[in-house]
C-alpha cells in the first residue's frame, strides 16, 4: 500500500514538473514575442500612462457612460501604472482571465491558483475594451444609470457589486482620481444623451445574460471569495450610498453650497433636484463653468 502511494506522488509532481516546464515555456514565448515587437520598451510614469491611455478611456466612456477617470485609476492600480508583467507582455491591464469562449493566447502567473490563465491582447486599446465588456453584465447593471462623470458613486458601487474585495477600493480609485485630476476627462452628457445610452447599454446587457456563466467563468474557476446575488430585474434604483462628501444641508444664501473637485453644474443640479437653467438664473451664472471653492445657492 505505502509503495502504490510512493508511486502516485512520484507521477503527480513528474506531471505537475512537466505542466510548470509547459507553461513556463508558453509565457517566455509571449514574453520574447513582446520584446521583437517593442525593442526599446521604457517603463511608464503614472503621468506617462495617463497620457497614453486617457483617449480610449474617453472613447469607452462616450460609448457607455463608464467614466474615464474610473477606468484610468482601476488600469493604474491593476497593472502597476502599465508597468506589471501582464501589461507589459500581454497587454492586459485588467487582470482578465482566459474563459472557456476565449480564443486568444494565455499568460500564467499565479492568483487565485498558480497557474492562473490571463489573457494576452495584441495591444492595450484591446485590454480596455475588453474592460467595458467585462463590465456589461447584471451585476454592475445598476451602475450604468449613474451619470457618466459620477466618479465616486461608480468607485463605490463597484465594490458593493463585487469587483474587488479590498474594502478600501473606493477609497484608492478616488485618491488616484483626485490626485491625478482624472475627473476632468469625465464629461456630463444631456438627459436625452444619458436615456439613449442607457437603452443601448441595457440591451447589450440583457442579451448578455444568457452567455454570462460562459464568458465571464475563468477556465479553472477559482474559489468565490465574495458571493454578490444580482437582481432578477434591470433597470433597478441604483442603491443608497453613504457617502461623507455628499452635500445634504439645503443651499440658501446665507448657507451656500461649495463647489468640489469633479462638480459641474450638471451633477449639482441632479443632487439637489433643480435644474442648470435654474442654477444659473440664481447664481447669475452667464455659462456652465463653475470653479471649485465657488459658492452657489442652490434653493429656488
Amino acid at each position: 500500500m505505502n509503495k502504490r502511494l510512493i508511486i502516485l506522488a512520484v507521477a503527480i509532481l513528474f506531471f505537475s514538473a512537466c505542466k510548470s516546464r509547459k507553461l513556463s515555456r508558453n509565457n517566455k514565448e509571449i514574453e520574447k514575442a513582446a520584446t521583437k515587437a517593442n525593442p526599446d520598451y521604457k517603463s511608464r510614469t503614472t503621468v506617462t500612462y495617463i497620457d497614453e491611455f486617457k483617449a480610449v478611456a474617453i472613447e469607452e466612456m462616450n460609448k457607455y457612460g463608464i467614466p474615464a477617470s474610473i477606468t484610468l485609476a482601476q488600469g493604474i492600480i491593476e497593472s502597476g501604472s502599465g508597468n506589471s508583467d501582464l501589461a507589459k507582455y500581454a497587454n492586459n491591464h485588467f487582470g482578465i482571465k482566459c474563459t472557456s469562449e476565449w480564443k486568444g493566447k494565455g499568460y500564467y502567473k499565479e492568483d487565485d491558483k498558480v497557474d492562473d490563465c490571463f489573457r494576452v491582447y495584441k495591444d492595450a486599446r484591446e485590454s480596455y475594451k475588453d474592460h467595458s465588456e467585462f463590465l456589461k453584465r447584471k451585476r454592475y447593471s445598476a451602475l450604468f444609470e449613474l451619470d457618466k462623470n459620477d466618479y465616486k458613486n461608480w468607485a463605490i458601487g463597484l465594490k458593493q457589486a463585487g469587483y474587488a474585495t479590498n474594502p478600501k477600493y473606493p477609497d484608492l480609485l478616488i485618491n488616484i482620481i483626485e490626485k491625478y485630476q482624472l475627473y476632468f476627462y469625465d464629461m456630463p452628457e444631456s438627459e436625452n444623451e444619458k436615456l439613449k445610452r442607457e437603452d443601448r447599454v441595457f440591451s447589450e446587457i440583457n442579451a448578455n445574460i444568457p452567455q454570462e456563466k460562459k464568458k465571464f467563468t475563468p477556465v479553472a474557476t477559482p474559489p468565490s471569495k465574495q458571493v454578490v446575488k444580482a437582481p432578477d430585474t434591470l433597470k433597478i434604483s441604483t442603491p443608497a450610498v453613504n457617502d461623507s462628501t455628499l452635500y445634504t444641508k439645503p443651499a440658501t444664501k446665507e448657507n451656500p453650497y461649495t463647489v468640489k473637485q469633479g462638480d459641474t453644474l450638471y451633477n449639482i443640479s441632479k443632487r439637489f433636484n433643480i435644474s442648470v437653467d435654474d442654477i444659473k438664473a440664481i447664481n447669475n451664472l452667464a455659462d456652465t463653468g463653475i470653479k471649485i471653492g465657488q459658492k452657489l445657492v442652490l434653493v429656488k
